[in-house]
């Protein structure tokens, strides 16, 4: 049986704003700029510390797949909540605020890779794939009798029991198992597809624009420091990006910068004014012009709406879940 998208929330229910989204590597753990990782672990051995709660948190430069093979979960991915069923595999670009409410003894294993692995060595032969699956936060929903389930689990036990293996950091036999889980994820989600390989290329300089855009987008880079960045001309640059997205390069940031706006609008509370500084706005009141001409409301309404149930959460693409 197919795995099945997550596409609205099922639960309204919200959490108070915090003073500011904190940003891990592993949650708990000190976000470690430039370093490498594939990290798998249980979710009762972190979820047990915290009383079976993962807070609002980020993370930079890191994807996740959190597999939930039986047990449910309250899932947030910015702004959609969900109650989750397994087996389900929840995924998680980097980015993406998001927490989990755990029912006790829930069984299942998060997944974590870092940057690297969606443009370089072994996982460039599926690079579509981890792009398909990573475009968007969201939910693959399973039947327990899925064939698809039995043998994620079966896969995500055998990585698990490699990577506790003494200086398994380095064993290929790791890279090779995770990237079969990716593949049969993005299989399931009906977005892997067959590539050439000029197109392969096109989507590896793509992903290398999307990774540089979430490095700098608060830095408002020009669109030629991007393009100057990837050898490219902006004219070409804009091709590309039309090619995967359908939109400018500038457009494509501006997205991602409004995203950014609306989860701090929900989850820092701070004026607005102070928002913009930290978005990189100069002007409070041109940070209000660009926030109302990207979603018809100021950054006071937007706020006010989402706190008063009136802002619907975003709805989840076919494989995935709200935009990312």
């Amino acid at each position: 049986m197919a795995a099945t998208a997550s596409r609205r929330p099922s639960s309204t229910a919200t959490r108070r704003p915090v003073a500011a989204i904190p940003r891990f590597a592993l949650y708990g753990e000190a976000a470690r700029p430039g370093e490498e990782l594939l990290h798998i672990e249980e979710v009762q051995s972190r979820s047990r510390l915290y009383h079976w709660e993962i807070d609002a948190h980020v993370h930079q430069g890191l994807y996740q797949i959190l597999w939930i093979g039986a047990g449910e979960a309250e899932v947030m991915l910015d702004e959609w909540r969900a109650r989750v069923q397994g087996p389900a595999a929840i995924v998680v670009p980097p980015g993406v605020v998001h927490g989990f409410r755990f029912e006790p003894e829930t069984q299942g294993r998060v997944l974590t890779l870092s940057a690297r692995f969606l443009v370089e060595g072994e996982f460039e032969g599926i690079g579509a794939a981890f792009r398909s699956l990573f475009m968007a936060p969201g939910v693959l929903h399973f039947s327990e009798d899925d064939g698809e389930a039995q043998r994620l689990n079966v896969q995500l036990a055998e990585l698990s029991a490699e990577f506790a293996l003494p200086g398994a950091a380095d064993a290929p036999v790791l890279r090779w198992l995770a990237r079969a889980v990716v593949w049969r994820l993005a299989r399931a989600s009906d977005q892997g597809q067959r590539e050439g390989g000029e197109s392969r290329a096109h989507r590896a300089l793509f992903t290398r624009f999307l990774l540089l855009v979430e490095q700098h987008f608060l830095a408002h880079w020009p669109m030629e420091r991007y393009a100057s960045r990837l050898g490219l001309s902006t004219q070409r640059l804009n091709r590309l990006v039309r090619g995967e997205r359908g939109c400018t390069a500038l457009e494509l940031v501006h997205e991602r910068l409004t995203r950014e706006a609306c989860r701090r609008l929900i989850y820092v509370a701070a004026p607005a004014a102070s928002l913009a500084l930290e978005l990189g706005f100069e002007d409070p009141a041109y940070f209000s012009r660009f926030f109302r001409r990207r979603t018809g409301a100021s950054p006071q309404q937007w706020r006010r709406a989402h706190a008063e149930g009136r802002v619907q959460a975003e709805p989840a693409p076919e494989g995935a879940g709200p935009g990312s």
